[in-house]
């Protein structure tokens, strides 16, 4: 029925004013109780594996949502009614930004793909935090396992990235249960350039002492988990050198892979399809690199149950998926969870790396 709603009439749309469409939907569902319990019932429920640990907190399911689909938090209970095991929002920056210039997202539909250049719109880091502060203190609101995805403004030169980081983890890192560096994003100008380890080095020391600040500051116990998202197009010599520098800092793992701009097509990055196999490579290099100890979150390419089970089978702990959902509708992700736990797929090795959060008082929202 999905597919048949897309092509005629998804399709049609401008493809950011149908995602639009489809998030508005999402959030109110989220809202409204009985329409959440209604659209679990019907297309998550039974859709769940075997409780495992990620990152310190138990899901129920190897997959979750990859950031750029929710930017500002504002549907995580209409996703997590989907199916979504864990949800990943934004990308986040210090200040308020529009993104880029329309158009600025393209459906490919032969590969069912996209590209987008959307250059990290969002309502800014202070306007996120009140939305994850509203949702944990609501009843229930930390049973939703939330990762936050946060990057640089554009605004901010490059050698000032640091301080960003910095602001952004501290205001939002008491509301996440694991806070992502996004440094590989190729729509923010020169924002792929600090991948490189000199630069990278002191944006990350700066997340991780925000994200301290901001438990302390709202007396929640424990260390908030750090891990940083790389790009496909890096070398394999770099991909080694961002391994290196986790385990130098003891980060807690590596998001691999964003988008690709190995295209010809024009401004922004591809994903879906044409980026499972890099992605695949990715994750097994950093599995091999990185031992068994630290969290690899695999995305790219991911289509269905078989593409999760190889992800899972190349040393991801979880997967990410976005572009697919597009493609798909919204009862793909519970037919994907259900899929998988046919297939017996089973993630490389159970992950620990941080106590579950406690509930802290979640005071105050400080600016600069």
């Amino acid at each position: 029925m999905y597919r048949l709603f897309f092509n005629v009439f998804f399709r049609r749309l401008d493809p950011e004013r149908a995602h639009l469409m489809a998030l508005r939907w999402i959030t109110w569902m989220g809202e409204f109780s009985p329409a959440r319990r209604l659209v679990y019932q019907f297309m998550a429920a039974g859709g769940q594996g075997t409780p495992a640990r990620l990152l310190g907190r138990t899901v129920t399911g190897p997959l979750g949502l990859a950031a750029g689909f929710d930017k500002e938090a504002k549907a995580v209970k209409g996703l997590a009614a989907l199916g979504f095991a864990f949800i990943e929002v934004g990308t986040v920056t210090r200040f308020p930004q529009p993104g880029n210039a329309r158009p600025r997202i393209w459906r490919l539909l032969e590969e069912r793909a996209l590209r987008n250049a959307m250059g990290f719109n969002n309502a800014g880091s202070t306007a996120v935090a009140r939305r994850l502060r509203g949702l944990r203190d609501s009843k229930g609101g930390w049973d939703y396992v939330i990762g936050v995805n946060i990057g640089k403004s554009k605004v901010t030169s490059s050698k000032d990235a640091a301080q960003d980081y910095f602001v952004s983890a501290r205001r939002l890192a008491r509301y996440a249960d694991y806070l992502v560096v996004n440094v590989s994003s190729p729509n923010t100008p020169g924002l792929r350039d600090l991948q490189a380890v000199t630069a990278l080095r002191p944006i990350l020391l700066a997340a991780r002492a925000g994200a301290d600040e901001s438990l302390v500051r709202s007396g929640r116990s424990g260390r908030v988990p750090l891990l940083v998202k790389i790009a496909p197009d890096l070398s394999d010599e770099d991909i080694d050198s961002v391994a290196g520098l986790a385990e130098e800092l003891g980060l807690d793992g590596v998001v691999a892979v964003n988008t690709t701009i190995r295209h010809d097509l024009g401004e922004g990055g591809v994903s879906g399809p044409p980026l499972r196999a890099r992605g695949l490579e990715v994750v097994r290099r950093l599995r091999s690199r990185l031992g068994p100890d630290r969290t690899v979150i695999g995305v790219g390419g991911v289509t269905g149950p078989e593409d999760v089970a190889d992800y899972l089978a190349a040393g991801a702990d979880a997967v990410q998926a976005y572009t697919a959902f597009i493609y798909e509708g919204p009862g793909w992700v519970g037919r994907v969870q259900r899929r998988v736990v046919a297939l017996g797929a089973t993630r490389a090795g159970a992950i620990e790396s941080a106590a579950p959060p406690a509930k802290g008082s979640g005071d105050g929202l400080e600016e600069d």
